[in-house]
Parts: structure tokens; sequence; C-alpha cells
């Protein structure tokens, strides 16, 4: 690589990451900076809120006990109070009530007991000033109260007769959230009751101030932007509560939007001098690695690794790169082609060791696998498929190996018994094989060369192409040999016995389609001799 491009990628990449924290701790700044203007404004309106509700709490209790000294209501209490079951007596104090309500424009009146308990209460309603029925329990005296759907925000006032308390007047008016010059919701038993925000649920309001504790600040998200939330420093009763809700976003967007477009321009500039710059650099640096990586990717359909040939680029780096890669693929060649020579040695070994310990059975092993290989050529099969067959049909009784001498070597016909423990060398051969690294594709061959086509075989049970083509093929050449091969309790058969047997059981026993291929590659095989071997051979290596 060169210095030009050494330079450009050592400029370019902290640039880049400056430009993208600048533009994150920018962001985040100006975020900061408007959530805490918008904190400072609502506690400042917070604060006139209260100081207006002072001055205004103040007069209204003065105007209230104007109100109290009234003494007609305070005739009717009396009248109410000496015969508290009297419906003339409730009637007269309501009028009186209803005549305050219409002279002093109040939207509620209620007057109880000292201990609280309700006497008499009128509401202002679309119709005019009516009596309330049925009576609260109690009368609420202070903070806010709730008739219906509506939210009444409640003062009171002693009515004394002689210097005797004799009951409390209530007077209240609607409470209004639209006083409040920010958006707000009116809480109850921490349910929202009213809101001044426009377009967002009630019920998507309380899920969101769910996290939020009843005296602190928080940050929530409404109609997918977010709300910085602050409660109101003012008492409205046990269970009422007042909470200022700002939009963050639409604050901070104006800023957001100048600083996206300046960073924008900021970033095409900048992705403008990177492309001037790689198109500079990749006649020295693009063209080598992609002549490369078009050298590597051919290694693909042959497994081995390339060597490279020529300089394919004058920067020292790259060179010295290709040469360590020129050595390496040499050393790799040279150990795949020794373990690939061990790898065949061994599997060669196993065999032999197998067919050794009966000198009926000598031979055996490469017999079916030479059988399979042709079988297989026959139908179409090749390339990596063929050489598992192969190796898989050497080692396809290698299971046999943990079965005792005296089973495998009677001279007579087996028991049951004994045939059983014969057919546990599938499940013995997958055992012995899974343990050694890269013999997992000779696995189903070994396992399963004993599967009928009609699913009766062993040791799975298993029909039809379910059975892997492999143990099909080992099956059928398996067979044929051990028909055409003397044993010590009967002389081996006739090529054409054999053959007819196989016919036989096609369909049932045998694959028919590879019992039709291996009758095709067996024409003129009279018998396993060595003979009938070498033109066998022939026939797979094509020379026939």
């Amino acid at each position: 690589m060169r210095f030009r491009t050494r330079a450009f990628l050592l400029c370019f990449i902290p640039f880049a990451l400056l430009l993208a924290g600048s533009f994150w701790a920018t962001q985040k700044l100006v975020q900061t900076t408007v959530q805490d203007g918008l904190r400072s404004s609502l506690r400042e309106n917070q604060l006139s809120i209260a100081r207006l509700r002072s001055r205004t709490d103040l007069q209204n209790s003065r105007f209230l006990r104007v109100v109290g000294e009234n003494a007609a209501l305070k005739a009717g209490l009396q009248l109410l109070q000496s015969n508290p079951t009297s419906p003339s007596a409730k009637e007269t104090v309501e009028d009186q009530l209803r005549e305050l309500c219409v002279q002093m424009g109040f939207d509620y009146l209620a007057v109880s007991d000292p201990e609280g308990t309700a006497l008499a209460a009128v509401i202002r309603t679309d119709a005019g000033v009516t009596p309330l029925s049925p009576l609260p329990e109690r009368s609420t005296q202070r903070g806010l109260t709730m008739q219906g759907d509506t939210v009444y925000q409640i003062a009171s006032v002693p009515i004394d007769q002689a210097e005797e308390n004799i009951a409390e007047l209530s007077v209240g008016e609607r409470f209004n959230l639209s006083e409040f010059n920010t958006p707000a919701v009116l809480l109850g038993e921490g349910k929202v009751l009213k809101s001044s925000i426009p377009g967002i649920p009630l019920s998507e309001i309380e899920t969101a101030l769910k996290a939020c504790h009843s005296q602190d600040e928080c940050d929530v998200r409404l109609g997918g932007q977010g709300y910085m939330s602050l409660p109101l420093q003012i008492s409205f009763g046990d269970g009422y509560a007042v909470r200022s809700l700002q939009n963050v976003d639409a604050a901070s967007g104006p800023v957001q939007s100048v600083l996206n477009r300046l960073f924008l321009s900021a970033s095409i500039g900048v992705i403008l001098v990177a492309l001037l710059f790689s198109v500079l650099s990749s006649q020295n640096i693009v063209e080598p690695i992609t002549a490369m990586i078009s050298h590597l990717q051919r290694s693909e359909s042959t497994g081995l690794l390339p060597e490279f040939t020529g300089d394919l680029s004058p920067i020292r780096e790259i060179r010295e790169l290709t040469s360590s890669f020129n050595r390496a693929a040499g050393a790799i060649r040279e150990a795949r082609q020794s373990l690939q020579r061990a790898y065949l040695e061994f599997v060669g070994s196993l065999a032999s060791a197998l067919d050794a310990r009966d000198r009926y059975t000598s031979g055996h092993s490469g017999r079916v696998s030479e059988l399979s290989c042709a079988t297989a050529m026959a139908l179409g099969v090749s390339g990596d498929e063929l050489n598992d067959i192969r190796i898989g049909a050497l080692l396809h009784d290698i299971g046999k190996i943990g079965i005792s001498d005296i089973v495998l070597q009677k001279p007579g016909k087996l028991t049951a018994e004994e045939f059983a423990i014969v057919k546990q060398h599938p499940e013995i051969g997958r055992r012995i094989l899974e343990g050694v690294q890269g013999f997992a594709a000779y696995l189903p061959a070994v396992e399963l060369h004993h599967e009928n086509w009609d699913g009766t075989g062993y040791p799975r049970g298993e029909s039809g192409e379910t059975t892997p083509l492999a143990a099909r093929i080992i099956h059928v050449s398996d067979a044929y040999d051990a028909m055409t091969t003397d044993r010590p309790y009967r002389d081996g058969m006739t090529h054409d016995e054999a053959i007819a047997i196989l016919r036989r059981f096609a369909g049932s026993q045998f694959d028919p389609r590879v019992v039709d291929a291996f009758v095709k590659i067996a024409a003129g095989f009279e018998s396993p001799d060595r003979k009938g071997l070498r033109a066998l051979e022939y026939a797979i290596a094509g020379k026939t």
C-alpha cells in the first residue's frame, strides 16, 4: 500500500469519526439545552400559577365569608337542622343555594353539617341550576371533586350563628385545564381524568405516566414524540394532581432540522473527497487485491490453494503477501497429499484386517467395493459421491470386528440368538467410525447396508428411498458376493443363480433400480474370481 493511500486512510477515518461524534454530541447538547430551557420555563410557570392562586384564594376567602353571612341561607339551614327529614326544609335550602349560584355565577354550591355530612347541594348544568341528587356521603370542603364527568374546584367557609358553627358552605367552579399556558393533565387516584393535549387518547397518556412518580420530573413518549412532564406544586386535595407536559421534540425540532441540513452538507463534501481519493488509490491497491480474489475464487472448483505467478502489484506489502501465500499453499498441498495417502492406506488396512479373520470371506470387502462402484457409475454417480461409495463399501462390514470369532466362523447354520448377534455389526461399525474425524460420509453405508426396500431390514427398518443410495447399492453388491462365495456350510452359487435371486427379491429386499443397474454391469461376469474382477475393474475405469 502506497503512502498516498495510507495517508488518506489516516486522515479520512479520524475525520469521519470526529464528524460523526460531533454530530452526535451536538444533538445531545441541543436536546439537553432545550430540556433545561423547558424545565426552567415550566417551573417558572408553576410558580406564577401558584402565586396567582394564592392571591385568588385570599380574595375568594374574603368573598366567601360575605356569602356565608347570608341571613336567608342561615335561616333555611336552621329550619333544615330542626327538621332534617322535612322535604320542604331541604327545598328551602336548595332554593337559597340556587339563588346564590345564579347571582354569584357559581357552578357548584353545597352545605354540610359541622361533621361534614352533606345536607343539600346544587350544580349548574346546561338546563340551569338544579339540585344535586343523590348527595355524596361526605361534602368536599377543599380541593377538587368530581360529579359525573365534571370536575369542580372547591373552597369552603364556615357558617356561624351566634358564634356557633352550624354548617359549612362549599363553593365550586368548573376546573379547566385551559387556564394553564402549557399542556397539562389531571389525575385522580393515578387515572387520567382530563387532558389538554389534543389528539392523544387518555389511555395512552395514563400508560405513559405510570412510569412517573408523583413528585418527580420524568420523560415520556406520546404519539411517537418525546414529552417532559413535571408535577404542579399545588395541592388539589387527596388523590388529585396536575402534571404539565411539554413536547421536547417539537421544541427542539427547528434546531435539529438546521443541524441536519448543516451536517448533511458536510457529509456530502466528505463523501466527495473520499470518492476522489478512492479513485486515485484504486489503481495501486484495488486492482491487485481484485486479481488475488479472482485467483482464489477459481480454487473453489479444485479445493486447492493456488500459487500466484508474476508480480501482482508494485506495492511491497502485497508482494510479500503473495509470496507468503505461495509458500503456505505449497506446504498445504504436500500435507494434503500425505494425508490422502495415509488415509487410503488406513482404509485398506482396516478392510484387510477384517477379511483376514476368515479365509472364506478373504477379499470380500474389495469385491463389494468394486461391484458397488461399477453399479453407482451405471446409475450416473460420479465425483465425491462415487468415492464415498467406494470407501463406504470397503468399510461396510467393519463392525464385524466386534463380533466373536465363535459366531462368525461357525461351520454350521447360525441359531436365532447367534444371528441376532451378527445383526449388531452395522451399529457396531457406526460406533467405531463416528469417532474418527473425516469418516462421517461413510456412516450411512456402514450402518444401513442391510436395510430392505420394503422396510423389513435392520437396524432401523427404513424403507424405499429413505435409505441412502450408497447403502442400497452396497446391499445388492454385498448380497451378490455373499451368494457366489463358498462358505463352510454351503458352496457358492453360480452367477446366474445369484442374479435370479436378486431379480426375484427386487422390490421387496432390494431397490429395483439398483438391481437393474447391477445386472447390466454384471452381464458376462460369471464368477468373482481374479479374471472376473479384472474385467470389472476395466469396466469401472471406463475401458470397456
